[in-house]
């Protein structure tokens, strides 16, 4: 079986994995009963022949996962949105929309505009990372100059101040109650792939005795790309202002391309260099994940086991071990 990685990613009260093109998310309804969708994954990377191409393909995925991301967190939110109380004119003119269309009309139009929406708050979340995590500590920086002549010494600063405003980011929305159950879930997510991967059982026992930490991690990428522009942005020396910070942005997919070779490098072995490199974005984790509760681990299996079969994947595995 062709296995490069099961990938998963946390949602609202639920889990998200990823095999291939096939994705499944599992999401813990109000009423306690798990709601299980299996979809075959159809973004703008899919069956991209750019996905073969180092660095390229990285891009390709980081595209990907904001878009899955944010379309498995719609459908798990929906489980919990409180139904907007409409007054009866409301209504009747909610009626009038839709008279006359089918009910696979009206579907059709939903979906439609669930797409704009996603599209649009993907569009304004990438503006506002950019913002806050590339422009601000970029102009931060610059109060330095009266005092300090290198550039390199600048861009360094810059990056530290880029580190500290994302470490700050993510221990503030830790202390939020809706975050630290994603947070469990995303626990639950890493200790589901930890004990396949080490060829145990998948049960609630198993789970819970595996690790909450893995190499993989989307975290672990996002601070791979906070060191990684360190070391890119310390070599670009250019007069203009304006072409710094414009050269700083045009440089952040080569970035995002960079820092996803490496974690995928980092998933593929396991030796002492790797692992060295590895340790900042597992220690990253520890604000990240956090021990999940038996409900949670249980969600987490069902998201596994509708998308892989693990079992099979075990047995292959062990066979090459014998040969």
């Amino acid at each position: 079986m062709k296995y490069s990685g099961v990938g998963g990613q946390a949602v609202m009260e639920g889990v998200m994995m990823k095999n291939g093109d096939q994705y499944a998310v599992a999401v813990r309804k109000p009423d306690g009963q798990i709601e299980v969708k299996v979809d075959k994954y159809k973004g703008p990377g899919a069956k991209n022949k750019l996905r073969n191409i180092p660095i390229v393909r990285g891009v390709i995925s980081f595209i990907d996962s904001l878009y899955l991301g944010m379309s498995t967190l719609m459908y798990s939110s929906s489980f919990y949105e409180e139904e907007e109380e409409l007054t009866e004119k409301q209504k009747e003119k909610q009626r009038k929309k839709e008279e006359g269309l089918t009910q696979e009309e009206i579907q059709k139009k939903k979906e439609k505009e669930d797409k704009a929406l996603m599209g649009g708050t993907v569009a304004f979340s990438i503006v506002l990372a950019l913002g806050i995590f590339f422009a601000i500590p970029y102009f931060l920086s610059g109060f330095f100059r009266s005092i300090i002549s290198s550039e390199m010494l600048i861009a360094l600063i810059e990056g530290l101040i880029r580190l500290v405003i994302f470490l700050a980011y993510i221990a503030l929305i830790s202390f939020m109650p809706d975050i630290k159950r994603v947070f469990m879930y995303h626990g639950a997510e890493h200790k589901c792939i930890n004990c396949i991967e080490h060829g145990l059982e998948l049960n609630p026992e198993n789970v819970r005795k595996s690790s909450k930490q893995h190499k993989r991690c989307g975290t672990s990428f996002l601070l791979i790309v906070m060191l990684i522009s360190i070391v890119f942005f310390m070599f670009i020396q250019v007069d203009s202002k304006l072409l710094r910070l414009l050269l700083r942005l045009a440089l952040i997919p080569v970035i995002a391309g960079v820092s996803y070779e490496f974690i995928r490098l980092a998933g593929r072995y396991d030796n002492w260099f790797v692992n060295a490199l590895s340790q900042p974005g597992l220690w990253m984790q520890r604000l990240t994940t956090r021990e999940p509760e038996d409900d949670m681990i249980e969600v987490g299996i069902a998201s596994v086991e509708a998308v892989f079969d693990w079992e099979k994947w075990q047995e292959e595995e062990l066979r090459e071990q014998k040969l």
